[in-house]
């Protein structure tokens, strides 16, 4: 299970003024809640980009003046504008307490529609899942291979062992769809077939003389 560590410090000063302040020094505004007490930090903004800026599911290890809490990150803020971070929460984990995540999705084998020539789609990138920390990974895998053209995999359709996934069962998280190649190539194969059976329909035609001669 991959992780960053973030060097930080608590914050004392709290408000707009003072949240300003800390960003044009470099510094981002964060808050860990889930422990025995809730601790209020700053660290630089840089250190947060590899866990904020990704796709990836990580831990946090986050060092507070001298203490340390391993936790996961609930919920940023962005400016609007700039896309730059404001604002980051994160929970404390403890190793009897079940927590609400969101893992990433990864998707394996070539789905069978795709290979007949279909499209595929994938409709979600995360499943939300209750479990303990120590179940916690990067990712949830979900093999496609027996996926056939205008067929679905849905959440009910995911298994992963200690989880207990929270999304509506029956929501498609990938599908292949038909393309317009496809389409094209079925409408196109009945006239095909019909075509090659029309010279076969006019062949008893052509012993007609013989059978009159044998009169």
């Amino acid at each position: 299970m991959k992780s960053i560590t973030i060097e930080g410090q608590l914050r004392t000063g709290t408000g707009k003024k003072a949240t300003r302040q800390l960003r044009s020094q470099g510094l981002v505004p964060g808050v860990i809640y889930g422990g025995s007490k809730e601790v209020n930090f700053q660290a630089p903004a840089l250190a947060f980009k590899p866990l904020v800026y990704t796709s990836e599911f990580q831990l946090a290890n986050i060092s507070v003046n001298g203490q340390s809490y391993q936790c996961i990150l609930k919920d940023i803020q962005l400016d609007t504008v700039s896309d730059k971070l404001n604002h980051a929460d994160f929970l404390e984990l403890s190793a009897s307490k079940k927590v609400v995540a969101n893992i990433p999705l990864k998707f394996t084998g070539v789905a069978a529609g795709v290979k007949a020539g279909g499209k595929l789609v994938t409709k979600m990138k995360t499943l939300k899942v209750k479990t303990l920390p120590q179940y916690l990974q990067e990712s949830i895998e979900v093999d496609l291979t027996n996926l056939e053209v205008n067929e679905n995999v849905r959440v009910e359709d995911v298994k992963a062992d200690h989880y207990e996934i929270l999304n509506s069962p029956r929501i498609p998280i990938a599908s292949v769809v038909m393309t317009r190649q496809l389409k094209q190539e079925e409408s196109a194969a009945p006239a095909g077939g019909a075509a090659a059976k029309t010279p076969a329909a006019k062949a008893p035609a052509a012993k007609a003389p013989a059978a009159a001669a044998k009169k």
